[in-house]
């Protein structure tokens, strides 16, 4: 299930927001099917690869949020989902939808909210 995919892929990437060389095959190997598994580290390989210009789009998008300030959970999602729609090109209502849900179920009541309104002001410069 992408899903499955996708919250490996953030975990991942939080990761990554902690450690320069974090040990991620395990997380990787928790997923069942190889496609899976390729779909999650097409996501990473994305986020790695333009970590900087994905950086400089979220910071383009906070109102009055510092991406220093933002809450780690909040951020790696973020760059989950502008990875997943800028170079993975998953249509973007299924990709907010889903980082939306994820967020609901890792983060904090405020947090789909926050990354709802910060991913839609982005679409709308992609």
């Amino acid at each position: 299930m992408r899903r499955d995919s996708r919250i490996v892929g953030f975990q991942v990437i939080l990761s990554h927001l902690f450690a320069s060389q974090p040990e991620c095959e395990p997380m990787f190997e928790t997923l069942k099917k190889e496609e899976d598994k390729i779909f999650a580290k097409d996501i990473v390989s994305a986020f790695i690869s333009n970590r900087d210009e994905l950086a400089n789009i979220i910071d383009q998008h906070l109102v009055k949020y510092d991406r220093d300030r933002v809450y780690k959970i909040d951020l790696a999602l973020l760059y989950l989902a502008v990875a997943e729609i800028r170079y993975i090109k998953t249509p973007f209502q299924i990709v907010i939808n889903e980082t939306c849900e994820i967020a609901k179920k890792y983060s904090t009541s405020k947090s789909a909210p926050f990354i709802n309104g910060v991913l839609s002001s982005i679409i709308k410069d992609l």
